[in-house]
Formats: C-alpha cells, sequence, structure tokens
C-alpha cells in the first residue's frame, strides 16, 4: 500500500484535525515539556491510524453496499484487510507505548483507549447512541493532553472532554442523515433512522448548545482572556451555520461546506485559548 491509499485510508487530514484535541489538554495543564508534546503526538497519531484503520476493516462489507462509501480503499480492492488488521494492531501498540512513556496513568488508560476505538464500529449494528461513542472516543484528545503532563485526574480536563463529546455526536448525527435510506435497509441504528431527521437535528442542536455552554463555563472557570472568548465567539457562529444547513433541507448538495468549516473550529479553539494563557 502507496501512501496515497494509506492516507485515504486513515483520512491523515482528520488525524491534523484531532491534534488540536490533545493540544489543549497540554495547553491547560501548564504546557509540559518539548517531549511530552511529541509523545502525545505519536501517541495521538497511533490511536487515529488505529481507529480509522479498525473502522474501515469492520465496516468492509458495509462500506461495499453503501453508494457513499463503496470506492474507499477497501471496498475498491486497493489494500486487503490482513494489511490493514496489522496496521490498526501496530498502530495500537505504538499507542500503548507511547503512553507508557509519558506516566502509568496514561499506560493504564491506553488500553480503555484501544478498546473504544475498536468497538466504535460495531455499535451502529446495535445501537442508535453511536454518535455519542464516537464523541466519547474523541473526547480522550483533550482528558489524554491533560493527564500526560499532570499524571492526575482533575477537573479541568473532563470540561474539555465533554466540550468535544457533544460538539462530535451533534456533528455525526447531522451526517449520519445522509445514511438515513440506506442505514434503514441495512438494518443498523442512527439517531436520524430512529428519531427522523427533524427531531435529530433538533437533537444535534441541543449537543451544539451543551457544547457551547461548556465552553463559556470553562473560560468563566479557568478566567480566560479575550483572545478565549473570541474564538468560542466564532465557534458559536460555525455551530448556528451548521444548523442552519442542516434544516435547509438541501444538506447533501452542502456536506462539503459542512466539514471545512468544521475543520476550523478546533485550530480556533487552540489558538485562543494559546493567545490567551499568553496575554
Amino acid at each position: 500500500m502507496d501512501f496515497k491509499r494509506f492516507s485515504e485510508l486513515i483520512l491523515i487530514e482528520q488525524t491534523l484535525f484531532t491534534l488540536p484535541f490533545a493540544y489543549l489538554g497540554l495547553l491547560f495543564a501548564g504546557g509540559g515539556t518539548l517531549t511530552t508534546w511529541i509523545l502525545v503526538t505519536i501517541a495521538l497519531a497511533a490511536a487515529r491510524t488505529s481507529g480509522m484503520s479498525f473502522n474501515r476493516v469492520i465496516d468492509a462489507d458495509i462500506d461495499k453496499k453503501n453508494p457513499r462509501t463503496k470506492n474507499r480503499v477497501l471496498p475498491r480492492g486497493d489494500a486487503g484487510p490482513a494489511a490493514v488488521w496489522l496496521i490498526a494492531l501496530f498502530s495500537a501498540l505504538v499507542l500503548i507505548a507511547a503512553s507508557y512513556m509519558l506516566n502509568r496513568l496514561c499506560f493504564y488508560l491506553s488500553f480503555l483507549a484501544v478498546f473504544l476505538l475498536f468497538t466504535y464500529s460495531y455499535l451502529k449494528r446495535f445501537s442508535s447512541s453511536s454518535h455519542f461513542y464516537l464523541g466519547l472516543v474523541e473526547s480522550a484528545a483533550p482528558v489524554g493532553g491533560y493527564l500526560a503532563v499532570t499524571g492526575k485526574f482533575a477537573f479541568t480536563p473532563f470540561l474539555l472532554g465533554f466540550v468535544i463529546l457533544s460538539w462530535i455526536a451533534g456533528l455525526d448525527i447531522i451526517y449520519a442523515i445522509q445514511d438515513k435510506e440506506f442505514d434503514q435497509e441495512a438494518g443498523l441504528h442512527s439517531m436520524p433512522v430512529r428519531l427522523g431527521i427533524k427531531r435529530a437535528i433538533q437533537l444535534s442542536a441541543v449537543c451544539y448548545g451543551c457544547s457551547f455552554v461548556t465552553m463559556i463555563i470553562t473560560g468563566f472557570a479557568l478566567s480566560m482572556k479575550w483572545p478565549y472568548w473570541l474564538a468560542i465567539s466564532l465557534v458559536g457562529g460555525i455551530f448556528i451555520y451548521h444548523q442552519g444547513l442542516a434544516v435547509s433541507g438541501r444538506l447533501g448538495e452542502r456536506y462539503s461546506r459542512l466539514f471545512k468549516t468544521n475543520m476550523l473550529i478546533s485550530p480556533l479553539l487552540l489558538a485562543g485559548t494559546a493567545i490567551s494563557l499568553l496575554v
């Protein structure tokens, strides 16, 4: 498998999108050393690679039947399942090794992280809560970044984690709208299937609202300065834009806009937080 197919398999641009989550945790924990930043970067990249590889190989048969996903790497035969399993397992070991080099708590929790990464892909076969499970998986990044520095639990990383959990859950509910008909036919579970599109969008709005309110609580709790407040104001604007796209009834034409604007959120939060802590 060449690099082009590998990057397509794991959606490498989404790894870059996820890194600021962990860096937020590092910043709120006081920064840490350069070695800590490098190890956290390795751990997160490995986690993302492992999770995406697990997802692609576990969902290969489903992806082959779905018109939206039938041209992914595995369904079109550009990689074999054995190779993807090997990538997933090797990346999981890299995650565990990097966590071991950080501290004991991170090492212990890395096994839970691997479990979450592996089991996520199976959940939609049984439950419509998979959107929230994905949010939980993504929320491990800021929590892990914080624990990498401190080595102990605190309230702050869980505030950050809830920001990510509710935001990603809300986004994934909107994303699942495009697969509603296929999921119904295939017997898969999602909030659009369970609630219908209108109520699913309303639930997504509640998730976004919870995320934004938690950003505000975090700002007050940690006495953040104006750059942070500017950043979350811009994020709030993106949230409103997403909901506008969802209720427009023409979301299928605009998913690229949804994801292009969503890719701005984590850099905005990271920049706002970093500048706020510096001024």
